[in-house]
């Protein structure tokens, strides 16, 4: 029998270091404080609605296969996927009636671009090959390897391809290069939401994200998001291993600046390693609690570090379909996104915001009762450290409308407050009782420079040997295919270990 791994919850990247291990030959164990796998890529089921819970958008679909193709089986029994085209459909709220459909057919892509602003069809394309240059550069180089020492990154030849980023240039600045027109602009550049910052602070290589689903396109998973936390779950099984759940971990038990196991129900479980999938400022806060194996991360220094947005999510079950309304994925789009971004990051009360529409039961029939379809709505919002107002019934009700009557100017949704039948909502109170996500910051630890690549906590503990983090606070980011990256490192670095291979990346 193989050395013990205990990973201490079932969040994506959880689930997937765990199958890594268990497939080389480790015992691993997951402690999972909730009775579901996934986290935050959960479920929420009520009346006969099936909501995916946080992450709805497929990209980058080969780390989603890679997983199952390591283990020599075929994803597409296990995910079954299905390109989407449109991809998505985006409204602006000055203009309700004038929708736009965006392909990843870039033919169909080049028609809508110049019904937006034909002179900023050329400034288009540059913004592509610009980004993809970097992009190519960022996967081949930065984020699919970790940074164990100073001089992993600050030698020659990584200075020489990091320099290539252009990292101090922001989303916002770098696509004003490129495009003038104000509705292309948000478009593109608003996306940097998905990793929970702001374009106006987000360094410019994160305008490879909407590259990305320009390029390759977006997909959808038979039975949702969900479908994939499921899948993993039960490879994991077939691989033998072992996922206890409502077992909500108190602390890693560190000895000798060595973890050694972990305390759970006041019991203590050993182990030879522990991978943490538990927030990474959580959990240093919380679950680490010896002060040498902290480190640089002390109380104090994770207070002071910068923060992800959150989320207020309404699930809403209708008591019909909307066959007005043809996509999956719908952005609406508030005309005046620079103070409704500024809004979120300085805490205020949003007055005006954009908004996201997910209606899953388009692809999938089986996600609602017959002849029903469910809305899943997710506007971001200020974390709760930022927030200089508090979540209550108030500011649900306030959201809740302002959501509502921005969708009745949309053909389709006219008489959507009367027709709803089960509604539930999240808010960032819930991210971080249900989640353990620090200040309620849904995506983590915000991806500023001063948090990213080499200076984003790493897979491997600093000051603590046989402990390991992964996540989306953890190197590379944010995202469900950026954590799945996550996953396969802290899986290398611990095999690594194990093995007494050492690699060093200098030079190279």
């Amino acid at each position: 029998m193989g050395k013990k791994v205990i990973v201490i919850g079932a969040g994506v990247a959880g689930l997937a270091a765990a199958i890594r291990l268990q497939h080389d030959g480790y015992q691993v164990e997951i402690y999972e404080k909730e009775s579901l796998p996934g986290g935050k890529m959960n479920r929420i089921e009520t009346g006969g609605y099936k909501f995916d819970l946080g992450p709805t958008i497929v990209m980058m679909p080969e780390l989603y296969r890679e997983i199952f193709e390591l283990c020599g089986r075929n994803p597409d029994d296990y995910i079954p996927m299905e390109r989407l085209d449109p991809m998505y459909r985006v409204y602006y709220s000055d203009i309700p009636e004038e929708p736009f459909d965006i392909s990843s057919d870039l033919v169909e892509l080049a028609k809508t671009i110049e019904r937006i602003s034909e002179e900023d069809m050329e400034g288009f394309f540059l913004y592509l090959n610009e980004i993809y240059k970097r992009f190519m550069v960022a996967k081949n180089s930065i984020i699919q390897r970790p940074f164990r020492k100073s001089r992993d990154f600050y030698n020659v030849a990584m200075l020489k391809k990091a320099l290539k980023l252009k990292t101090l240039d922001t989303a916002d600045h770098f696509m004003s290069k490129y495009i003038k027109n104000e509705r292309l602009k948000q478009m593109i550049s608003f996306q940097t939401l998905y990793i929970g910052i702001s374009p106006f602070k987000s360094p410019s290589f994160y305008t490879m994200i909407p590259m990305l689903q320009f390029l390759y396109g977006v997909w959808f998973i038979k039975g949702g998001m969900y479908t994939m936390a499921q899948s993993m779950e039960k490879l994991f099984k077939e691989l033998g291993g072992t996922i206890l759940y409502n077992k909500s971990v108190q602390e890693i038990c560190i000895q000798n600046r060595k973890a050694t196991g972990i305390i759970v129900d006041g019991q203590n479980v050993s182990a030879d390693f522990v991978v943490c999938n538990a927030d990474f400022p959580y959990a240093m806060k919380n679950l680490v609690k010896d002060h040498t194996a902290k480190g640089k991360y002390t109380d104090k220094k994770i207070d002071k570090m910068k923060y992800s947005c959150s989320c207020f999510l309404l699930y809403l079950g209708m008591n019909r379909k909307y066959e007005e309304i043809e996509h999956v994925h719908h952005f609406i789009f508030n005309e005046d996104l620079r103070k409704n971004l500024h809004d979120i990051f300085a805490g205020n009360k949003l007055t005006n915001a954009s908004f996201y529409v997910y209606i899953a039961s388009k692809m999938d029939a089986s996600l609602t009762p017959d002849g029903k379809d469910g809305l899943y709505i997710l506007m971001p919002v200020s974390n709760l450290a930022t927030a200089k107002y508090p979540w209550n019934e108030e500011t649900i009700r306030e959201y809740r409308s302002y959501i509502l009557n921005t969708l009745k100017k949309i053909r389709g949704f006219e008489h959507i407050d009367q027709e709803i039948v089960t509604e539930t909502c999240i808010t960032p109170l819930d991210f971080e009782s249900k989640f353990n996500a620090y200040n309620g910051a849904t995506f983590g630890l915000m991806p500023v420079l001063a948090q990213s690549n080499h200076m984003r906590p790493q897979s491997k503990a600093k000051d603590c040997e046989q402990l390991y983090f992964t996540g989306s606070s953890t190197h590379p980011g944010a995202g469900v295919p950026i954590v799945l990256l996550s996953a396969r490192i802290t899986a290398q670095e611990l095999i690594h270990d194990d093995q007494g291979i050492v690699y060093d990346y200098s030079g190279k």
